[in-house]
Order: C-alpha cells, then sequence, then structure tokens
C-alpha cells in the first residue's frame, strides 16, 4: 500500500513518502523538490511540471496556470469574471455550467474542465511518487485550502478519481501543518495538564491563512481557523508589476499590457525581485533584454518602496489574526509559539507585523515550502494499516457553520437548526428524529454566508423516499443521520424509519437504539421538530443536544399522550402493594430508507467515466511521442556522437574508404533530421538507426576489442604461469601436491600446453592484422578459454589431502625427542604450576608424564 501526500499547490506542489522510517520529500525527473502547477497543450502532447513552465511565455495561449482556485465554481461567479481579465489562456463555459480551460491540442481545439486540468498535474506527480517508491500509488492524501467549501472538495475529489487516485482524505492545509510540527515533539505535556498551544501562519502565493491549535501528548485539536483567500505572494507580485507598468510607460512610451509575452515576462522577474528584496534592503536593478520591440528595459527597487508600496496589504495581515483570537477567545499570553510557513512569509514586513500582534518572535523550525506535503504523508501513514505510526490523534474543525432547513407537512412553517457551529470537531456525526408520514426534504446551507469566501451558500438538498405511516395511521419516527466526514463535506449519510411492534414473552427481544452509529465516532442525538400539526410543547419541539455522545430522549409531555423511547420497557411508579401488571414488550426495528441527493456542485457519473477515458486517452499519447521524441534523440544522439569519434578514437579503426561512406550517411542523416525527419512516426527513426548502426557497430566493435584484448590475453597469461608453476613443483616431488595421480596431473599439462599453443596462434595471428579489420580473435573468445582452462585444472591441483586417522608416535633420530618446543615449553609451565600448589595426584602425575613423554 502506498503512503504519499500530495501538496497541491496554488503555484507549486510537492510530493512526500513514507520511506525507510520517516517522511522524505522526493524530487522529480528534473532533480527538483517542486513541481509546477503549470500544464502546457502542444500539437503531439502536453507537458506538466518544469517542462510546462518552461513553455509559459513561448506557448502562452495554451499553457495553463494558477487554476486551483476556480474548482467547483460556474463560470458565472464573479471571481471568475475577474480572474479571467488576468489569464493568458481562454476560459470557457462547460455544459454543466463550469469552468472549462479552451486551448489547442492536438491541432484541435479543445475545452477541459477545471477537474481534468487537475487530473493531469496529479498524474504528473503520481508519476513522480511511483518513480520514487518502484511501485504503483493508488492511497493518498491530498491538501486543500482550510477555506475550501464542499463544492470545490468534492471537485478535487473529482479530479483525483479521475486520475485512479484513493484519496483517503483531504486535509486542510493547516492541520497538516500542524502535525508535521506536533508528531515528532517529545516536550508535549500529557493530557492531564494544559495543553500547548501553538498559532500556524501560512502566507503562500494565493491566500493567507492562520490556525490556532491545542497540543497535548499524542493529540492535537485544531482550535480555530482564519482566512484572506485573496492575499498572499501574488498580491505582491502585482504591486510591483503595475509600478513597473507604470514606469515603463512614462519611460519607454511602451504599454506592457497590449503583449501578453512581455506581461508574463514582467511578472517572471517581478517575482525575481521581490525575492531577491527579502535577503537585501539595498537598491536592487531589474534589467529585461528585447522586452517590447526591441527595447531593452531597467529599472530599480529598494526594500523601503516595496513596503510603502505594498503597505494597503500589509494592513491586511492583522484582520485574519484578530479575527483567530476572537473565535478561541484566548489572549495573546496564552499562546505559546508562532509557526509561520508559506513563501511569502519570508518577507521581512510580513514576518514582522505577525510577530507585532502576537508580542513574541516567529519561529521557523518547519519547512516553509514542504511541511504541508509531509504532513500529508504523516496523515497517510496513520490512516494506512502498512505503517505503525505513534498514536497521535487529529480533531480538525468545521471551517464555516452549516444549518439544516425542513419544512412541515401541512407547510405552515419551516424548522431550521445549525447543526454544525463554526469551528466544531470534525469528522463528526449526528442523529436527528423526525415524525413524518410521508416522504421529506432538508435542505443544508451555510449559515452565515458573509464569512464563506463562495457566491453560493447552498450546500444541496437531500430527500428521505419510502417513509409510509405508522400501521395505527400515526406518524412515523425518522431517524437521520448527518456528518461532516474526513474529506470536511456535509452530507445526510443514512436515514431509518423506527418500527415499535409487541412480542410475545417467549420471543427475543431485540432492540435496536442507533448503537451502531456510535460506533462510527462521536454522535449527538438531536430529536428535530415533530411536526407543527402534532400537540408538542415548544420545549418538545427544540432539539436536543447531548455533547457527550449518549442519547438524549425528548422530554415527556404529559398532555400528548406519547410515549418516549424510555418507557419502551414498560418501567413506572407503582403503589408498593399494587400487584405488578405484565405488560407486552417492545421490538424496535429500523428500515433502512433511500436518500436522494441533489448537491451544488457534482459530476454525475457518466461525465466522469467520460473523464476518466479522456484521461487515459491522453496519458497513452504521452506516451507514444515519449518514445517517438526518444527515437529521434536516440538517431540525433548516434549522429553527433560518431560524427566526433570518427575525428577521435575511431579514426584509426575505418579504412578511408568506408570513412568517407560513414561520414557521407552521417551528414545526410542530420539533413534528413531537421527536414523530412522531423516529424515522423517511431518506427522510422529505429530504421533509420539501424542502418546507422550497420555501418558504426563493426567499427566500435573493433575499438572495444582493441582496449579489451589485451587485458584479456594478460589475465589468461597469468593463469597459465600459475598451472605451470604447479606442474613444475609437482614433477620436483613436492609434498604440496603428492597426494595427486599422475593421470590428473598429465590432463592439466596437456590442457596447459594446448591453451598456451592457442594463445600464441591468436596473438601472432593478430599482430599481422590492422586496426580497420575486423579481430582474429574476440574477447569473449580469450574469456571462456579462460574459463576452459580453470575448469579443467582448478578441479584437480585443489584436490584436499586424504586425512590419515592413525595415531602417529614420535621418532627419535640420533636419541633426541622431535617433539615441537612449544609443547615441550607447556609440559614444564604444567609441571611447575603442580609442585606449587601441592594438590596433585602421583597417579595423575605419572599418566601425565606418560601421555607427553
Amino acid at each position: 500500500m502506498s503512503v504519499v501526500g500530495f501538496d497541491l499547490g496554488y503555484l507549486n506542489c510537492h510530493v512526500a513518502i513514507t520511506r525507510a522510517g520517516g517522511i522524505e520529500t522526493v524530487a522529480n525527473e528534473f532533480s527538483d523538490r517542486c513541481t509546477p502547477a503549470v500544464i502546457s497543450f502542444g500539437s503531439k502532447n502536453r507537458t506538466i511540471g518544469v517542462a510546462a513552465k518552461n513553455q509559459q511565455i513561448t506557448n502562452a495561449n495554451n499553457t495553463v496556470s494558477n487554476f486551483k482556485k476556480f474548482h467547483g465554481r460556474a463560470f458565472n461567479d464573479p471571481f471568475v469574471q475577474k480572474e479571467k481579465n488576468k489569464l493568458a489562456y481562454e476560459l470557457a463555459r462547460m455544459k454543466n455550467g463550469g469552468v472549462g480551460v479552451k486551448v489547442m491540442y492536438m491541432e484541435e481545439e479543445h475545452i477541459f474542465s477545471v477537474e481534468q486540468i487537475t487530473a493531469m498535474l496529479l498524474t504528473k506527480l503520481k508519476e513522480t511518487a511511483e518513480s520514487n517508491l518502484k511501485k504503483t500509488v493508488t492511497d493518498c492524501v491530498i491538501s486543500v485550502p482550510s477555506f475550501f467549501t464542499d463544492a470545490e472538495r468534492r471537485s478535487v475529489l473529482d479530479a483525483a478519481q479521475i486520475v485512479g487516485l484513493n484519496c483517503l482524505k483531504l486535509m486542510n492545509d493547516m492541520t497538516a501543518v500542524a502535525l508535521s510540527y506536533g508528531i515528532y515533539k517529545q516536550d508535549l505535556p500529557v493530557p492531564e495538564e494544559k495543553s500547548k498551544i501553538v498559532v500556524f501562519a501560512d502566507m503562500g502565493h494565493s491566500a493567507f491563512q492562520v490556525s490556532v491549535c491545542a497540543f497535548n501528548k499524542g493529540k492535537l485539536k485544531v482550535l480555530g481557523t482564519a482566512f484572506d483567500p485573496f492575499l498572499g505572494g501574488r498580491s505582491f507580485d502585482e504591486k510591483i508589476v503595475e509600478h513597473f507598468c507604470a514606469e515603463f510607460k512614462t519611460k519607454y512610451k511602451l504599454d506592457v499590457k497590449t503583449k501578453i509575452r512581455a506581461l508574463l515576462r514582467l511578472h517572471q522577474e517581478c517575482e525575481k525581485l521581490k525575492k531577491r528584496m527579502s535577503s537585501n534592503s539595498t537598491d536592487l536593478p531589474l534589467n529585461i533584454e528585447c522586452f517590447m520591440n526591441d527595447l531593452d528595459v531597467s529599472g530599480k527597487m529598494n526594500r523601503s518602496q516595496f513596503e510603502e508600496l505594498c503597505s494597503d496589504l500589509l494592513q491586511r495581515i492583522e484582520a485574519p489574526l484578530r479575527s483567530l483570537m476572537e473565535q478561541i477567545q484566548l489572549r495573546v499570553e496564552d499562546i505559546n509559539a508562532v509557526e509561520v510557513i508559506g513563501g511569502a512569509t519570508r518577507i521581512p514586513a510580513v514576518k514582522e507585523r505577525i510577530a507585532k500582534f502576537f508580542d513574541k518572535d516567529v519561529c521557523t523550525t518547519l519547512n516553509a515550502d514542504e511541511a504541508v506535503a509531509r504532513g500529508c504523508a504523516l496523515q497517510c501513514a496513520i490512516l494506512s494499516p502498512a505503517c505503525k505510526v505513534r498514536e497521535f490523534s487529529v480533531t480538525d474543525a468545521v471551517p464555516f457553520s452549516i444549518s439544516l432547513k425542513w419544512s412541515t407537512e401541512a407547510d405552515e412553517a419551516e424548522g431550521i437548526h445549525e447543526v454544525f457551529s463554526k469551528n466544531h470537531a470534525a469528522p463528526f456525526c449526528k442523529v436527528l428524529t423526525f415524525y413524518r408520514r410521508g416522504p421529506f426534504q432538508l435542505e443544508a446551507f451555510y449559515s452565515d454566508p458573509a464569512t464563506v469566501p463562495y457566491p453560493e451558500s447552498y450546500i444541496g438538498q437531500f430527500v428521505v423516499q419510502n417513509i409510509s405511516a405508522a400501521k395505527d395511521g400515526e406518524k412515523s419516527k425518522v431517524k437521520v443521520k448527518v456528518r461532516v466526514n474526513a474529506h470536511a463535506i456535509f452530507s445526510v449519510s443514512t436515514a431509518s424509519m423506527v418500527e415499535q411492534m409487541q412480542v410475545e414473552e417467549n420471543e427475543d427481544l431485540s432492540v435496536e437504539t442507533g448503537v451502531d452509529l456510535q460506533n462510527q465516532g462521536v454522535i449527538d442525538h438531536l430529536d428535530a421538530d415533530k411536526s407543527i400539526q402534532q400537540d408538542h410543547t415548544e420545549a418538545e419541539r427544540r432539539p436536543q443536544v447531548q455533547t457527550d455522545g449518549q442519547r438524549t430522549p425528548p422530554p415527556h409531555d404529559p398532555t400528548s399522550g406519547e410515549h418516549k423511547m424510555a418507557d419502551t420497557e414498560g418501567n413506572e411508579n407503582k403503589s408498593d402493594h399494587a400487584p405488578e401488571a405484565k405488560k407486552p414488550k417492545i421490538k424496535v426495528k429500523n428500515i433502512e430508507l433511500p436518500i436522494e441527493s441533489n448537491l451544488v456542485w457534482q459530476l454525475g457519473k457518466d461525465l466522469l467515466n467520460m473523464y476518466i477515458e479522456n484521461e487515459g486517452k491522453m496519458m497513452l499519447q504521452d506516451k507514444l511521442e515519449k518514445e517517438r521524441n526518444d527515437a529521434k534523440n536516440a538517431v540525433e544522439e548516434y549522429v553527433y556522437e560518431f560524427r566526433d569519434k570518427l575525428s577521435g578514437p575511431y579514426e584509426k579503426f575505418v579504412c578511408e574508404k568506408d570513412l568517407g561512406k560513414f561520414f557521407d550517411l552521417l551528414t545526410e542523416t542530420e539533413n534528413w533530421l531537421y527536414e523530412d525527419g522531423e516529424d515522423q512516426t517511431k518506427p522510422v527513426y529505429a530504421d533509420k538507426l539501424d542502418e546507422l548502426k550497420k555501418l558504426g557497430n563493426p567499427i566500435q566493435v573493433r575499438y572495444r576489442e582493441a582496449e579489451d584484448r589485451p587485458k584479456m590475453f594478460e589475465e589468461l597469461r597469468w593463469g597459465l604461469l600459475h598451472y605451470t608453476k604447479i606442474l613444475q613443483e609437482y614433477k620436483s616431488q613436492s609434498e604440496k601436491y603428492k597426494h595427486i595421480n599422475n593421470l590428473e596431473m598429465e590432463k592439466v599439462e596437456k590442457c596447459v600446453r594446448e591453451t598456451m599453443e592457442w594463445m600464441n596462434k591468436c596473438i601472432n595471428a593478430q599482430a599481422k592484422r590492422r586496426l580497420d579489420q575486423d579481430p582474429v580473435v574476440h574477447v569473449d573468445e580469450i574469456k571462456a578459454k579462460h574459463a576452459e582452462l580453470d575448469n579443467t585444472c582448478y578441479r584437480i591441483v585443489s584436490e584436499p589431502k586424504p586425512k590419515d586417522d592413525s595415531p602417529k608416535e614420535d621418532q627419535p633420530v640420533n636419541g633426541i625427542n622431535q617433539n615441537n618446543d612449544k609443547v615441550e615449553a607447556e609440559k614444564k609451565k604444567y609441571k611447575a604450576e603442580s609442585l606449587q600448589q601441592n594438590d596433585y595426584h602421583p597417579n595423575e602425575k605419572n599418566t601425565i608424564d606418560m601421555d607427553l613423554n
């Protein structure tokens, strides 16, 4: 199972994986851990990432970037219409009213949805992860801004599904950062102690997000979030661009905004200038050659001018911070640390504003660019059964308050209830109880549209179907479970109709009260407004909420004549002397009800399948085009490589006739590559390469053989000398080889003699050959001859001596014992020690002397 985290940024993306027990941010094919969120379309294929960014100016109309915030939005959205004027490519309206991108691809005009564009980017990130993991990637965690609404989140999930990714969780950027910060901390307080409160501030290229998290050992809880979705590094870039557009208009009489390529080049240079000003306070130049009308332009700016130019943007930093502190009802003194990440936080003025607000220095312990991707990979590891991760629970927060609206059967009034407040714990489930005779609908919407950076407050409509009246004609009891899931998406997940039946005493009592729901997490039980027609008190119609996850029965109204769940056992207060009356037992049965969902933004199954099929075709086309380009590059590389070497090391290994012929073929092939061969199929290039190799391979072979042949002959010569020496020792009656049979040694001698004759013959024959002629003997033949020599001789000469198990007595020579001096020394040492200790036995001593003498 893959453990991968994807940080889908507005400008750049990062991929983090779990490997060797740790989290690693991996590099792409350009050895860069940052992949630009850019897709460029061409006549034959599409390019993604670094290669696409290199075409952003040359192929501006067909290169797509800055599309992240178009997810889940209609084409008529005011934000989309405002952004439309800033883009080099063209936006178009999709059939479902969404945002599409119009480009020229494969020599035809195509309109791709935002989901398809993001799927293309995910394809590239998936390939990067697979090339590093060396296996297929399916399961992952993807980051999204914390201010994304349900529609935007569903759109990102659809993009992941198009490319075949199983997104285990859409993780908020700030929650991912908090996880990557807290899971490695060893000094967190235990759960019983006061939590460590940390503020995380992230200013990226397009948005400013802040969150407050409470840390304890093994867990984190998001207390609150705030944001400015239109304040980021891009905002500062635009200020600098506007400044130089005005300056160039005055100084050079150039209207930069009339030429999209010039404007894009200015954007790139202004971004570089902004980064340089972060580390340098002096005047810095901006120079662009051949900017417009073959004119070179120049300008300069320093940090003080930049901060003055962006003073209004810097003032906007405090608003989200102030909103955050109001939400969590904490003082600045209660904050233990402030961590900043994101590229734009490298601007000194941004850091100063944040530090001044919290009255403490900001920390930069996290990687400003990679912290989100690392947090997503950690979350994926926690969710994956393939990884063992330290226990660490993550409790996120609902970004916007969500309410439900429903109508009564008599249509006299509507019921509205806020089911999830802002910063409510997530994921979370709640159970609502309704009393109905027939199907009814629920409408979900954001309670406070002014706080939502999205034009539509409506989330969706959910129709609970197949409801019928009870057997006695009364309204049926319907339990509806609503939830905010792991992706922070609201849904009405299940609905069931509760039927009560009387059973005999001997029948099993089966009571189903929703325990199965409680096993799925923390669940609140609500008793929603039953019906305007029923005679209930106002207190009874008000939903009852209990935060400890246990069911709270609705209060009993004695005037209603209705029995609650608490009375199903028939336990009532009775007189001490009255006989206990037997009442029939009640069996509760839950009948699952179908729910029809109509969400504000959801791709249909047919459209999604079509996108999946189209993505597969484009991936195949990219693969074929890559193979075609590789084949073409192979021919081009062969031409240039051989042309250089024919004038160098290969010159001696080809005759003059073949040399001239080969040079002509190389020149002809080069001209063909840039004329008729500019756009040919892969087999054509393969045939052209084979034609070149027919002349080139023999030259290469002769060169390599001439390089390696002397080494191989030298190795064979040393082998022959080795076995010749053994034969000489054998003939001199050496004890080392005396045990070897004469017939066997004759085989060795014969093999050595024949090999020596073969080697001398080959060396003499090869010496008569010119370098431009094919060799008499090849390196492989010499290797084979050496192996044959070893196979025949080594087995014989390495035969071990036979072991002699019979004991041997020392034979005295001239009355002198020939025992080893070491043995004699040990004997004397043993005797001396025994005499000193006086604990030896005579017989034992005699025995020892007998053994040694």
